[in-house]
């Protein structure tokens, strides 16, 4: 009887983990370029942790249980509460604005399609200290460039930004009351899905009428500065925010991946600023990345009273779309360099060779037996080398071995010390 990987998890066979380790380095390069620094948590915390922040209601959808110590745990399905839990203790000590990113492994049990697994990958870019607009431009410049580095440009991807005082102002000149304002939020984060229609309902049992309901059904078409000015006067003020951050990032060079969307409210209820999504742009997946503002978050979760933002960008979608516009590696060959030998007698020397190569920081494979020299080829070739070199009697004894570069197909004797010289000339990186 077969065991397979569990429902939603996944295995990564080597050229899987090549795919994933080629979308880190670029999420990890990125984030140092903007000096954030890297760190890490359990993927095991308190239960507590979560259910103060998100309610009782969010344990459906966790991986939780008793641990043998009778304490309630769950495996982490987001990365903020472990960010504030270990913010809290150290903030006074620490230098503002913190610039902190990771890339955990989160676990959620709900239901799998396209896009969405029961783990994943996720970038974490978090900036905690700095209130103004700046920082809000920095952290959506970030998660473009982490675009920009994999290849992608602003004909494929589209940065959705919204801001929720704006919204808020938007609600009040709609005659908005607090409660109501509540659940336009919720009908505003389902536009143009199949629950937005029972959110609308909610709102005209709560007494928004028809002209507040179609003037916020209008919002999707507001796409420019010029068209909320002449619906929305009143709360233009509102989004001065907003359009300082669309400014900063268009000095930066990034402004046409943004697209002003009124509908971006972001679910959670924390948010408190700037929010934003990152779509393909044709809209075939689900949301690459997702964040914003959430200036009480981290006073309710760890007491740490500063203003903070940040986003969570998933390596599924993320790689599906890399996939889709044919933008992920070929799977990189196990070594670059075999080392053959001809006679039995040459194997101590090979396996001297080979190890020098490696303390090198060349990636060397050879035979573990004695094989017949076109077998060892066979093998080379299977294993996609750049290089083979051939240890035998007859170089040996000038001092030399035979160099065949498999690409051009050519072969050179060269000096045994000059070797290392020679791979590099020929392609051979050393790590």
């Amino acid at each position: 009887m077969s065991i397979q990987a569990l429902p939603g998890f996944r295995d990564f066979y080597p050229e899987d983990l090549a795919v994933r380790s080629h979308v880190f380095g670029a999420m990890r390069r990125v984030a140092l370029r903007y000096g954030f620094e890297e760190y890490d948590g359990p993927p095991l915390e308190s239960l507590d942790l979560y259910t103060r922040k998100s309610g009782d209601e969010i344990v459906g959808q966790l991986y939780n249980f008793r641990d043998k110590g009778d304490r309630e745990v769950a495996l982490r399905p987001e990365m903020t509460p472990t960010l504030a839990r270990m913010v809290a203790p150290k903030v006074a000590a620490l230098k503002k604005p913190i610039r902190w990113f990771s890339i955990p492994q989160l676990f959620r049990y709900e239901r799998q399609q396209r896009g969405r697994l029961r783990e994943h990958f996720q970038l974490n870019c978090d900036l905690i200290g700095e209130a103004g607009p700046a920082a809000d431009a920095e952290i959506v410049a970030l998660a473009i460039d982490v675009m920009r580095e994999l290849g992608l440009g602003a004909t494929d991807v589209r940065v959705r930004i919204s801001d929720r005082r704006l919204l808020g102002g938007i609600l009040g000149e709609l005659g908005l009351d607090e409660a109501q304002r509540g659940l336009a939020f919720h009908a505003l984060d389902k536009t143009g899905r199949s629950e937005y229609q029972a959110r609308r309902k909610a709102l005209a049992d709560a007494g928004v009428g028809d002209s507040a309901l179609e003037r916020l059904e209008a919002l999707p078409g507001i796409r420019t500065w010029a068209d909320l000015e002449r619906e929305f006067p009143h709360a233009t003020r509102e989004g001065e925010p907003l359009r300082a951050v669309f400014d900063a990032v268009e000095a930066m060079g990034l402004g046409e991946f943004l697209d002003l969307d009124l509908t971006i409210v972001r679910g959670l209820a924390y948010y408190t600023g700037t929010v934003f999504e990152l779509f393909d742009a044709g809209r075939s997946l689900r949301a690459i990345c997702g964040g914003g503002r959430y200036d009480g978050l981290l006073e309710a979760l760890g007491g740490v009273a500063q203003p903070a933002l940040g986003f969570g960008m998933g390596d599924v979608v993320l790689t599906e779309l890399l996939r889709d516009r044919g933008l992920l590696p070929a799977a990189p060959p196990s070594a670059e360099v075999f080392v053959a030998a001809v006679t039995t007698e040459d194997r101590p020397h090979v396996m001297a060779l080979v190890h020098r190569l490696r303390d090198a920081g060349f990636r060397v494979e050879y035979p573990f037996g004695h094989q017949a020299l076109g077998k060892q080829f066979k093998l080379a070739d299977a294993r996609r080398v750049k290089v083979v070199v051939v240890v035998g009697p007859d170089d040996r004894a000038r001092g030399q071995v035979a160099v065949k570069d498999l690409a051009r197909g050519t072969q050179e004797a060269v000096d045994s010390e000059r070797l290392d010289q020679v791979l590099g000339q020929l392609g051979c990186v050393t790590i």
